[in-house]
C-alpha cells in the first residue's frame, strides 16, 4: 500500500523525511500566526547540515515499504486521469522564479506595498523567550544532530520486547491462500507503535530472532479493502533480528571529526553556543514579528505576479507529487489529502487566496526593511552568510535543488529578523 508521502519545501527545510506539498500547505494555511512555521525550520538547521542526504531521501522507503497489514486504509487513485494540461506550463516551475539576484521578489518594490512607521524596530517582548537552558542545547543536540550520527546493531540473542524495532518478513493468507498486499520481507516495524492491525506486534512479542511462528489477527469490519474487511488471517511470520540504537558521545574529537567539515563548529563549546543561538532566535521570531506586522500596513492590492508566483509553488507542489506517483493533479485535490476535498484545482487555490497574502505580506514585509536598511543578499553575502545562519558552509546542494534565487530570498529573511531580534527590548 502507497503511503501519503509529504512533499519538500526549502523554507521548511529541516523536517526530517519529508519530501513538498504538505509543508507548502502548511506554510500557506498557518493564518493564526503565519510565522509560526517559518520560525521553525532555523532551530533544525545544524540537524540538516549533518543529515540532509538522510533528510531528502527518506521519502521512499516509507512509501514503498508500507503493507495492508497496516492500520492506515489503502487509498489508490480510481477516477479517471483529469486533463490538467492547463498546468503543464508547472514542468518548468524553478522556486527561484519569483525572486532576483538580491532575493528580492522580481520586479517589486516593496515599499510601494508596505508603509513602515519610524519606530518600526522598537519592539518589546517577554524577557523568557530569550533564555535557553543547557538542558534545552541537550536535548536538541540529541534528537536532531547525534541521532543523525547514530548506528544500529542487529540483536539476536534475546526475545523480542514491546518497544523493540524489529526486522521481520511475513505471508498474510486468508483461508489458506495468500492476499495482494498481506506479505513483506526485511519489514522494521517498532511492537506497540499500534502501525499494524490489533494483535499483530503483540504476537510478535517473546519471539526470539531466527524463529517463525503464526500470527493470528482478524481485520476490523470497517477496514479500507472490502475484500479483507472482518476477514480471519494468518501470517507467518519470521523474526530476523532486533534493531538496537547507538547513539555516539558528544566529544571535541567527534565535533570535529564529523561536524566541522560541514559546519562552522570545531568542538562540543561552539557547538552548544551555535545550538543556543538558534534556539533563542526560534523562540524570539514569532512574537517579534507579530509585534512588527502589528505596526505596519499594506496596500489594498498586492503585486499580482508575487501572488502568481505563490499560487505556483502550491501547484508544484500538487503537480510534483501527481508526477511521481502516477496520479493526476484534480485526484489529489479531490481526494480530501489537503485537508478538505476539493472539486477542482482552481477550485483548491481560490480557497488558498488569503493564505497566499499572508505569505506574501511576510515577503514583503521583510524586503521592504531590508530595502530600507540597505541589506542585499548577493552572491557573496550568500556565500559568507549561510554559515552563520544555517551552520552550514556551503549551500551549493540548496542552491542546486531550488536556485540560487531562492536561497538568497530565506537567507535575506533571516537576516533581517536577526538584525531586528539583536535589538529587541525586553520585559
Amino acid at each position: 500500500m502507497l503511503a501519503r508521502p509529504q512533499f519538500f519545501h526549502f523554507s521548511l527545510y529541516f523536517f526530517q523525511k519529508t519530501c513538498i506539498i504538505k509543508v507548502a500547505y502548511a506554510i500557506f494555511t498557518t493564518q493564526e500566526n503565519p510565522m509560526k512555521k517559518k520560525t521553525l525550520y532555523r532551530t533544525a538547521a545544524c540537524a540538516l547540515a549533518v543529515a540532509m542526504t538522510a533528510s531528502l531521501a527518506g521519502c521512499s522507503k516509507s512509501a514503498d515499504s508500507e503493507s495492508t497489514a497496516e492500520t492506515a486504509t489503502p487509498e489508490t487513485a480510481t477516477s479517471e486521469t483529469a486533463d490538467d494540461s492547463a498546468y503543464d506550463y508547472l514542468a518548468d516551475f524553478s522556486y527561484s522564479d519569483g525572486f532576483d539576484e538580491n532575493g528580492y521578489l522580481k520586479g517589486v518594490t516593496a515599499a510601494d506595498y508596505v508603509t513602515l512607521p519610524d519606530d518600526y524596530a522598537d519592539i518589546t517582548i517577554d524577557a523568557s523567550l530569550a533564555e535557553v537552558t543547557d538542558q534545552d542545547i541537550t536535548d536538541y543536540i540529541d534528537s536532531n544532530i547525534l541521532s543523525s550520527f547514530a548506528t544500529t546493531n542487529q540483536v539476536t540473542d534475546r526475545a523480542a520486547a514491546t518497544g523493540d524495532t524489529v526486522n521481520i518478513d511475513y505471508v498474510g493468507t486468508i483461508d489458506g491462500v495468500e492476499f495482494d498486499g498481506g506479505s513483506a520481507q526485511g519489514y522494521d516495524l517498532e511492537l506497540g507503535s499500534g502501525t499494524f492491525i490489533d494483535g499483530f506486534e503483540d504476537q510478535i512479542v517473546g519471539h526470539t530472532p531466527g524463529e517463525t511462528f503464526d500470527v493470528n489477527v482478524t481485520f476490523p469490519d470497517n477496514y479500507g479493502s472490502t475484500d479483507l474487511a472482518g476477514k480471519a488471517a494468518v501470517f507467518s511470520t519470521t523474526l530476523n533480528y532486533i534493531s538496537e540504537t547507538v547513539t555516539p558521545e558528544l566529544t571535541d574529537a567527534w565535533v570535529q571529526e564529523n561536524l566541522s567539515p560541514t559546519m562552522g563548529v570545531s568542538d562540543v563549546t561552539t557547538l552548544n553556543d551555535f545550538v543556543k543561538k538558534q534556539l533563542a532566535f526560534n523562540n524570539q521570531y514569532s512574537d517579534v514579528y507579530t509585534a512588527l506586522h502589528d505596526k505596519v500596513s499594506f496596500a489594498d492590492e498586492l503585486p499580482e505576479s508575487a501572488k502568481e508566483y505563490f499560487r505556483n509553488v502550491l501547484l508544484y507542489g500538487i503537480y510534483s507529487y501527481a508526477q511521481k506517483y502516477g496520479t493526476d493533479m484534480t485526484t489529489i485535490v479531490t481526494s480530501g489529502f489537503l485537508g478538505s476535498g476539493y472539486s477542482t484545482v482552481d477550485e483548491f487555490i481560490a480557497d488558498m487566496d488569503g493564505s497566499i497574502n499572508t505569505q506574501l505580506e511576510q515577503t514583503l514585509l521583510l524586503q521592504a526593511i531590508a530595502e530600507k536598511e540597505g541589506i542585499q543578499c548577493d552572491t557573496d553575502t550568500l556565500n559568507t552568510e549561510f554559515v552563520n545562519q544555517y551552520g552550514i558552509k556551503d549551500p551549493s546542494n540548496f542552491t542546486e535543488i531550488y536556485g540560487e534565487n531562492y536561497v538568497k530570498c530565506q537567507l535575506l529573511d533571516s537576516i533581517v529578523m536577526q538584525n531586528l531580534i539583536n535589538n529587541v527590548k525586553y520585559e
